[in-house]
């Protein structure tokens, strides 16, 4: 998919529920339509919860992969609320 820059990076490695989920989404809320937002995470509970959870509120998973043992990257596109 090309190379993409996020336009804001959200570390929560290290916090565990409901923080990266919570930091995720209130991050997001902020953003306007169309930004990037770069999450790097090891919670595996997270990792399964926050794509799910970005359904609901309409943010598009842009990708998902894992970097190093436990720790992911996901990239989500804001679905914008202004």
């Amino acid at each position: 998919m090309g190379s993409v820059t996020p336009d804001k990076t959200l570390d929560v490695k290290g916090k565990i529920c409901p923080y990266p989920d919570m930091d995720t989404m209130t991050t997001l809320k902020k953003m306007e339509k169309g930004q990037i937002l770069e999450v790097f995470l090891d919670y595996p509970l997270s990792v399964e919860r926050i794509p799910r959870n970005l359904k609901k509120q309409k943010h598009k998973l842009l990708s998902s992969e894992q970097i190093d043992g436990p720790i992911h990257r996901l990239l989500i596109e804001a679905h914008g609320l202004k």
